[in-house]
């Protein structure tokens, strides 16, 4: 065994993180986890999806393979309670609290109760007024990395979601998810 895979056990093993990052100090365990940490700060993309060309920090990312699976449409969670399907775990499980009226987070500020430590994370931003989430395109910052994500298919005109009943697409998943249930409450005399 090298040295270098010694050494990178150790790190990991010991929870040491020596490797720190220039913008924010945040500790990580590899050089390459500094790396891919910068691009955060840096804005850099160097991963672009082959199938709409959408670029990404990291080809290994979870935010990455998501994506991937959007295009695929594999989905690899199911709900025993209402059979949808998701292609990402962390979405499964936040789904599943919903049926369980689960809410573990609690923001110490107001006393709300969230469902995940990200929709925490995103909450208490309303209290310190934090908007960290700008878009590189026109300067708006936004609190919600969402709420950015949907500005930023104005200047992309990117609609992920589409209608497999008759092909309109989408920028937001709302407004797919209202179009869908048009479907639905249409009997097939009426289309």
């Amino acid at each position: 065994m090298s040295l270098l895979i010694i050494l990178a056990s150790c790190v990991i093993h010991t929870g040491k993180k020596p490797f720190k990052g220039k913008e924010c100090g945040r500790g990580l365990s590899s050089d390459t986890a500094l790396i891919q940490h910068q691009r955060i700060h840096t804005g850099e993309k160097p991963y672009e999806c082959k199938e709409c060309g959408k670029a990404f920090s990291s080809s290994s990312s979870s935010v990455f393979l998501q994506h991937h699976r959007f295009h695929t449409g594999e989905k690899f969670y199911e709900c025993n309670e209402c059979w949808k399907t998701f292609s990402c775990r962390s979405s499964f499980i936040v789904h599943q609290q919903m049926h369980t009226g689960e809410k573990p987070y609690e923001c110490k500020e107001c006393g709300k109760h969230l469902r995940s430590n990200t929709a925490l994370t995103q909450h208490q931003r309303i209290h310190t007024g934090e908007k960290s989430c700008k878009c590189k395109e026109c300067g708006k910052a936004f609190n919600q990395k969402i709420t950015l994500i949907q500005h930023e298919r104005f200047h992309t005109s990117e609609k992920p979601y589409k209608c497999k009943v008759c092909g309109k697409t989408f920028s937001w998943c709302g407004r797919f998810i209202l179009h869908q249930k048009l479907h639905i409450q249409k009997t097939p005399a009426q289309e």
